[in-house]
């Protein structure tokens, strides 16, 4: 069996490849990173490190890679393949859609056999953008065939891969932990059989679940402790004032989810209280500055920070944690991140009021407004003692 994945980086060996590997699958990586596609192809192996005590090792044999740049290869290899994912970043997906167009024009014409191609990023709906794109590069025909042959099965992953140092420019580590769910709903021909994967019907509840658990905790935790002039994650997580604010707004995300989703109560904190501690383990050490990055994104009013708070509002829940997190989101002014730059540009141009409504989606009055505006004012107070 062969797995065509795209994106050798950290989360494509480390969490998606070794996976596959174990299920049986060949992985053909594709990347655009030249030096790496060659290593890949040289050793044909590498090795996963578990952050946890011993840190104890195992090795992902069986791969190779495939430069991104030779569309023909990368459509060739998709042209047989079993099974197409990716982790590339949501800003990547369009980039990669029309050598996965070229692969999936080229396997038609040669037999029609069902091929998932399961977009494994941290994102909503990545798979259904991800075919979107892929079909600007389909012709009318083939179009009409993919529906028919090819699936894009929406997927939620989890797993935490910190910034890695290592001699061995392959190695990479990852936490224990990790989820991968993907919807079989939406999925075509025989659903392959990978330990580790969860097949759901519906996969909402999953996708919010870690969405406004996970993402929205760290999101958190790296605006606040920004604020506050810190450089790291765990370095954070030993900050009361930052643990407080994090566990009050996955308090306010796990009310909201359990109300939404039928979630038990008791069961969810678990996994809440699971989440918090993998904050603080040392091994995952991850820089402030690069969870926080992209602050547009994580700010849209339906991501991490403004979607549940929008949320819990309608419900008559009062996100003040969450606020203070918006509110931070906004004051998180590295230069080096373009978002940034243009937020700070935005406030000192148009004004608090006109950038959190451009930048959020929060309507002009909406009740949440003066939520983050108080936070705001907290947030001076924090930032101005530390």
């Amino acid at each position: 069996m062969l797995a065509v994945h795209f994106g050798a980086g950290n989360i494509g060996r480390g969490f998606i490849g070794q996976l596959l590997q174990k299920a049986g699958y060949e992985i053909a990586f594709v990347d655009v990173n030249a030096a790496l596609v060659d290593e890949l192809n040289e050793r044909k192996m590498y090795r996963v490190q578990l952050a946890t005590t011993g840190k104890p090792e195992s090795v992902v044999e069986g791969v190779r890679a495939i430069n991104g740049q030779d569309v023909a290869a990368v459509a060739e290899a998709i042209a047989t393949a079993d099974l197409v994912t990716t982790a590339v970043g949501p800003n990547i997906l369009p980039h990669i859609a029309g050598a996965i167009a070229a692969g999936i024009t080229r396997r038609l014409s040669v037999h029609a056999k069902p091929l998932n191609v399961i977009a494994c990023e941290n994102m909503i709906g990545g798979s259904e953008m991800l075919k979107e794109h892929v079909y600007e590069h389909l012709t009318e025909s083939v179009q009409a065939e993919a529906a028919q042959w090819i699936g894009f099965p929406n997927a939620a992953v989890d797993r935490i891969v910190p910034l890695q140092q290592h001699d061995d420019k392959l190695l990479v580590m990852v936490e224990t932990f990790f989820e991968w769910v993907v919807d079989s709903s939406q999925m075509v021909g025989e659903i392959p059989s990978i330990e580790g994967v969860t097949y759901v019907e519906d996969l909402a509840p999953y996708i919010e679940r870690k969405l406004f658990t996970v993402n929205t905790g760290h999101a958190v935790i790296a605006y606040l402790g920004y604020q506050l002039g810190m450089k790291t994650i765990d370095e954070a997580m030993r900050d009361d004032r930052i643990v407080q604010a994090t566990r009050g707004a996955l308090q306010e995300t796990g009310a909201l989810l359990s109300a939404k989703y039928g979630f038990d109560p008791q069961v969810h904190g678990q996994y809440v209280e699971k989440i918090l501690g993998r904050y603080t383990n040392p091994l995952l050490s991850d820089d402030i500055v690069r969870v926080a990055r992209s602050p547009i994104r994580k700010l849209s009013q339906h991501d991490r920070l403004v979607g549940p708070a929008l949320q819990c509002m309608e419900k008559g829940m009062n996100p003040e944690h969450l606020g203070l997190a918006i509110a931070a989101a906004l004051a998180f002014d590295y230069p080096e991140d373009a978002e940034s730059a243009r937020i700070q540009a935005s406030l000192k141009e148009f004004g608090w009021e006109n950038t959190l409504h451009n930048c959020t989606g929060i309507p002009a009055g909406h009740p949440l407004e003066e939520i983050v505006r108080e936070q705001a004012r907290r947030l001076k107070e924090w930032s101005g003692s530390h």
